[in-house]
C-alpha cells in the first residue's frame, strides 16, 4: 500500500527559556551575560518561526539575535537558511560564507554555497550538451543465482521505479531505485515469448511487443496481463516478428514489423488499421525496421539495416530522412527524452535533435562485449540502458551529479511528541530536480554523530494523490472584460480536484486579498461579482503571488498557484518590491508550482512567462478543447522529492531548553548527500 505524506500545519509549539549550541551554550560564548541571554531567547524563537513556515519572522528574529552577538556563526547558518526560503537566495549566500570565512560548516557548508550559486546562473542543460557516466548497474545474476536473463528494454515509472523486459527470461520485471526486484509478470498463460518492447499508453496499461509471439500484449498499470491483439502473417493487423512500440497521442499503437520489413498501426482497442513502409515512388523501402517513436503527428522509424531514421506522417506518408543513412552502426530502440530522440547503436547512446538533425554521444558503455538496445530517461534526471550482450542494466547519470552528488535539506522537525522526532526533508539533485522513489534504506539518521534509535520512513510525497491549488486572479482592467471566461477557469478547476484537497482564491489588486479558502466543491457556483477585490489601474503582482504562495508553505506537499489573466502587459507597479529572480526562488524554494491561464489568445506578459516557465508550470489557454482538468492531473504527476521520516531521539533535553542537532544522509547508488539542523524538545 502506498504511503503518503499528510498536511501539517503548525509544527513547533511555542517556546521560552535559553537556547544553547551546545549544552555550554553558543560557540562565541564563554561566559553568559545578559546579551547573550537574548541571543538565545531571539534564536529560539526563530527557530520556531522558521519551522513554522514564518520565514519573514524568522529573518527578523534571527537578526535581532545577530545584534547581540554579532559573531555567532550558529545563528548566521540559519539567517542564511531563512533567507533561502524566503526566495532572497543572493543574502543567503552572503550570510553563509560569513560563517565560512570564519571557519564553520566546512565542506558541507561549502558544498551548499556551491549547489545554490550554481543553480543561479545555470540551468537544467540539455541532454544534447551532456556526458553521462555509469552510476550504478543492476546485474542480471548475483554469484550462482538468476535474477534476469537478457534485458531488452526498460520504461521508467513516475514513482522512481522502472519496468524491466527481459528477453532471455520471458519476464517483465518492476525495480526500484536500488535495483530490488518488486515484482514479475510473466505476461499470459502461456507466458511471454521472447518480448521486445514495453511502452505505456494513455490510461496508464501497458504494451509488450513479442517477437515469437507475433502479438502484443496487454497489461494493466501492475503489470498484470489482460489480453493479447495482433497475429502472425502478412495482412492488416498481422506481424512477422514484431519489435518496437509507439503510441501517439490519439492511443493508436505503431509496431515495427521486422520480418515483413514494414510498420503496423492498430488503433488503441488493438483493431489493426494499415501498414507503412513498404517500397513506394518516394522511399526505397525499410530493410530492417527497428526503434520506432512518434512526436507531434510525426513517426520516427530507425532502420537497422542502413543506420538512419526516417520519418513520416501518421497516415504512413514519407515525409523525408531524419538522420542520415549509415549514422548508426545498428540502431536499436527510439525513445523520447524531453524534445530530444534517445537512440541505442552497439555500445553507445545517442540524442538526436530532431529540427537539425543533429546527433550528440552521449554515453558508451566500455570496450567490452556490449549490446545496448533500450535506453530511457528517468524522474530523477538518470539515464537507464539495457545491455542485452551483458546482462546488466545500467544507470547513467551526468559527470557533474557523481561529482557533487545530492542536496539534502531538513525542512521541518516536528518535536511536539518528543522524544519521537518527525523530520521532512527535501532530496534533489544539483539542477533542482527531485529525487522519487527512495526507501528507508537510503537514509541515515544521526544525533552528534551516534545513530538514533527506531528509524522508520513514514512515507514520501510523490505517493500523495492530493494537491492544494490557489487561484490567483488578476484583477487589473484588461482581464476585467473576461468575466465569463474567468468564470469557467475558476469553474473548471474546482471541478477538477473533485472535492478534495483544498482551493483557495486571491485577488490580485492594487491591494492583494484572500477571497476564499475551503473546499472545491463550493466554488461550483463561482462568478465574478463576487469577488471583493475590484479591477485596479495598478495591480501589485509579486504581491499577491507572495501572499497566495504563504499559505501554501505548509499545504499539501503537492502545491501550485494557478494565475489566471487575461492582459497582456502586467501594471506599472507589478514587481515594485519583488524581483521576478526573487519570487521565483521563493516558489521553487518552497516547492510551489506556477501555472498560468490565458483568458485571450494574445501572449503572456514576458514577466509572468518567466515566472511560469521557471517554476515547474505551464501555460493553458482556458478553452482548450481539453479544459483545464490537465493542470490538476499534471501537478498530480510532477515528481516530488520530499520525506517523511521518524526516530526516536536519545539527547537530554535539559528540561526543554537545549538545541538538540540531528544530521541526515541520504545515498542512491554512487551519490549521497547530506544535512545538518537543530530543534528544540518542549519545555517540561
Amino acid at each position: 500500500m502506498k504511503k503518503t505524506i499528510f498536511r501539517t500545519g503548525a509544527v513547533c509549539a511555542l517556546l521560552w527559556g535559553a537556547v544553547c549550541a551546545f549544552p555550554a551554550g553558543f560557540e562565541s560564548v564563554s561566559v553568559k551575560n545578559a546579551d547573550s541571554l537574548s541571543a538565545e531567547q531571539e534564536f529560539r524563537r526563530g527557530v520556531q518561526a522558521y519551522y513554522r513556515g514564518s520565514f519573514n519572522d524568522a529573518i527578523l528574529l534571527f537578526e535581532k539575535a545577530l545584534s547581540y552577538l554579532p559573531s555567532e556563526n550558529l545563528i548566521l547558518d540559519w539567517l542564511g537558511k531563512a533567507y533561502y526560503r524566503a526566495g532572497m537566495e543572493g543574502t543567503a549566500l552572503q550570510q553563509w560564507q560569513f560563517a565560512l570565512d570564519a571557519g564553520y560548516g566546512g565542506l558541507l557548508l561549502a558544498n551548499k554555497i556551491e549547489i545554490v550559486r550554481d543553480r543561479r546562473v545555470t540551468g537544467i542543460p540539455e541532454i544534447s550538451s551532456l556526458k553521462y557516466t555509469e552510476a550504478g548497474s543492476f546485474p542480471g545474476s548475483y554469484g550462482d543465482t538468476l535474477l534476469f536473463s537478457k534485458p531488452v528494454s526498460v520504461l521508467p515509472n513516475p514513482d522512481g521505479t522502472s519496468w524491466v523486459l527481459a528477453y532471455g527470461s520471458n519476464e517483465l520485471l518492476r525495480l526500484d531505485v536500488n535495483g530490488t526486484i518488486i515484482s514479475r509478470s510473466r505476461g499470459p498463460l502461456v507466458g511471454f515469448d521472447r518480448p521486445m518492447d514495453i511502452v505505456r499508453q494513455r490510461d496508464g496499461t501497458l504494451l509488450v511487443c513479442e517477437s515469437a509471439g507475433d502479438r502484443v500484449s496487454v497489461l494493466d498499470e501492475n503489470g498484470n496481463f489482460v489480453k493479447s491483439f495482433g497475429s502472425k502473417g502478412i495482412g492488416v493487423g498481422q506481424f512477422v516478428g514484431p519489435q518496437y512500440l509507439a503510441v501517439d497521442d490519439a492511443g493508436n499503437v505503431y509496431v515495427s514489423d521486422f520480418g515483413n520489413a514494414r510498420v503496423d498501426v492498430f488503433d488503441a482497442g488493438g483493431t489493426g488499421l494499415f501498414h507503412f513502409g513498404t517500397k513506394s515512388a518516394d522511399f526505397a523501402g525499410f530493410k530492417a525496421p527497428a526503434g520506432i517513436a512518434v512526436s507531434d503527428g510525426v513517426v520516427y522509424v530507425a532502420d537497422a539495416g542502413t543506420g538512419g531514421v526516417y520519418s513520416f506522417d501518421r497516415s504512413g506518408n514519407y515525409l523525408g530522412i531524419a538522420v542520415p543513412e549509415k549514422t548508426f552502426v545498428r540502431p536499436e530502440a527510439l525513445k523520447f527524452s524531453g524534445p530530444y530522440l534517445l537512440v541505442c547503436d552497439s555500445n553507445r547512446i545517442c540524442s538526436i535533435d530532431l529540427v537539425t538533425g543533429a546527433v550528440f554521444e552521449n554515453a558508451r558503455t566500455g570496450n567490452s562485449p556490449s549490446r545496448v538496445t533500450c535506453a530511457g530517461s528517468d524522474r530523477n534526471g538518470n539515464v537507464l540502458v539495457a545491455d542485452f550482450t551483458a546482462n546488466e542494466i545500467y544507470v547513467m547519470s551526468k559527470m557533474t551529479e557523481l561529482v557533487g552528488g545530492l542536496f539534502v535539506q531538513i525542512e521541518r522537525v516536528v518535536s511536539d511528541a518528543f522524544p519521537n522526532v518527525t523530520l521532512e526533508v527535501k532530496v534533489e539533485n544539483r539542477s533542482r530536480q527531485p529525487v522519487v522513489g527512495l526507501k528507508a534504506e537510503n537514509f541515515y539518521i544521526t544525533e552528534n554523530k551516534r545513530p538514533v534509535l527506531n528509524q522508520k520512513l513514514e512515507g514520501a510525497a510523490s505517493n500523495n494523490d492530493t494537491c492544494d491549488v490557489t487561484v490567483l486572479i488578476d484583477r487589473s482592467y484588461d482581464t476585467s472584460s473576461y468575466a465569463e471566461a474567468l468564470q469557467t477557469a475558476v469553474t473548471d478547476i474546482a471541478a477538477a480536484m473533485n472535492g478534495r484537497g483544498t482551493l483557495r482564491l486571491v485577488s490580485a489588486g492594487s491591494i492583494p486579498a484572500v477571497e476564499y479558502g475551503g473546499s472545491p466543491a463550493r466554488l461550483g457556483q463561482f462568478t465574478p461579482e463576487a469577488l471583493q477585490v475590484k479591477p485596479s489601474a495598478s495591480v501589485a503582482t509579486d504581491l499577491a503571488i507572495r501572499l497566495a504562495a504563504n499559505d501554501l508553505i505548509n499545504a499539501e506537499k503537492k502545491r501550485a498557484i494557478v494565475y489566471v489573466t487575461g492582459a497582456s502587459a502586467v501594471t506599472a507597479s507589478a514587481f515594485d518590491r519583488y524581483g521576478l529572480t526573487d519570487l521565483t526562488s521563493f516558489l521553487n524554494n518552497n516547492s510551489i508550482s506556477f501555472y498560468t491561464v490565458n483568458l485571450s489568445q494574445q501572449a503572456l506578459p514576458p514577466e509572468i512567462a518567466f515566472i511560469t516557465e521557471s517554476t515547474n508550470g505551464d501555460e493553458r489557454y482556458v478553452y482548450r478543447p481539453e479544459g483545464l482538468a490537465g493542470i490538476v492531473r499534471d501537478l498530480l504527476e510532477l515528481p516530488n522529492g520530499m520525506y517523511r521520516l521518524s526516530y526516536t531521539s536519545s539527547l537530554p533535553t535539559n528540561f526543554g531548553r537545549e538545541y538538540l542537532p540531528v544530521e541526515l544522509e541520504s545515498y542512491l547508488l554512487n551519490r549521497s548527500g547530506r544535512d545538518e539542523t537543530g530543534y528544540f524538545a518542549p519545555l517540561q
